[in-house]
């Protein structure tokens, strides 16, 4: 069993993961009012990423005997100038996550909880290639610059990203 500190800490993580999926999906929700399907796919991926990061770590407090809270989520932003400020809002947004779960390695350190750790490698890990894909995603906004019909390519392009992670929670 983990500790008091250690649940309650993990139990702030999946209220902040489910933040982001509610961002990603009124990013998702704004790039389908723009006729940009290939962004609004591309966020709705994530917003499921979002969600299983949040179901990873609500199952493995219930492996450790450990009580889920389940805590209001506050409103996302809804409204973005243009797509390249969605993904500078993202990148900044993941840099949050990633202190978060760097802040959660520290305290399973100081614990000596092996187990938390094990998990959090994996989250680590994970936001390595969030911000990955967000500066790459960045780049290519800037190169496409203001021209409509490169913009309507990069949304193809977006648009072929598929779901890798497990979107029903009862196979967890």
């Amino acid at each position: 069993m983990i500790s008091q500190k250690m649940t309650e800490a993990i139990n702030t993580q999946i209220n902040n993961e489910m933040y982001s999926a509610y961002l990603y999906m009124a990013m998702s929700a704004q790039c389908s009012e723009m006729n940009l399907s290939g962004f609004a796919k591309w966020f709705m991926v994530q917003y499921h990423e979002e969600m299983f990061h949040a179901m990873k770590f609500y199952n493995y407090l219930l492996d450790q005997n450990s009580a889920p809270k389940i805590k209001a989520i506050k409103e996302p932003p809804a409204k973005f100038s243009d797509i390249k400020e969605m993904f500078e809002k993202t990148y900044e947004h993941e840099k949050g996550v990633t202190a978060n779960i760097r802040g959660l390695m520290e305290l399973a350190l100081a614990e000596n909880d092996y187990a938390s750790q094990n998990l959090f490698k994996w989250y680590i890990d994970e936001q390595v290639e969030e911000e990955k894909n967000d500066v790459e995603m960045i780049a290519k906004l800037s190169m496409a610059g203001d021209s409509p019909a490169t913009l309507f390519m990069v949304d193809g392009f977006v648009g072929a990203r598929g779901l890798h992670v497990e979107s029903d929670f009862t196979k967890l």
